[in-house]
């Protein structure tokens, strides 16, 4: 089974630090929805809704933009470099 390259060695991983980079993009959500006690109040509120939900809803938007950005780091890390044995071939 191929690993999508003619070599059949594992691929690099990568710059480290884009992929860094992307996994706290990927944290960020995740620690600001478990920590509960910071947003579990019902001021201030737009229109009826209160704070516990509409800031739930618009973690959803922000996760969106953080997943893709995520998703562009981690294609960015992966690219060949222009200095690379892999790019010369």
């Amino acid at each position: 089974m191929s690993l999508g390259n003619d070599s059949g060695s594992v691929p690099t991983p990568g710059n480290k630090a884009l992929l860094a980079a992307a996994g706290v993009c990927l944290a960020i959500p995740l620690v600001a929805l478990l920590w509960v006690g910071s947003y579990a109040k019902e001021t201030p509120r737009i229109g009826s809704i209160p704070f516990f939900f509409w800031y739930q809803f618009l973690w959803v938007i922000i996760t969106s933009a953080l997943t893709y950005t995520a998703h562009r780091l981690v294609i960015a890390a992966r690219r060949p470099r222009a200095g690379s044995a892999e790019h010369a071939r």
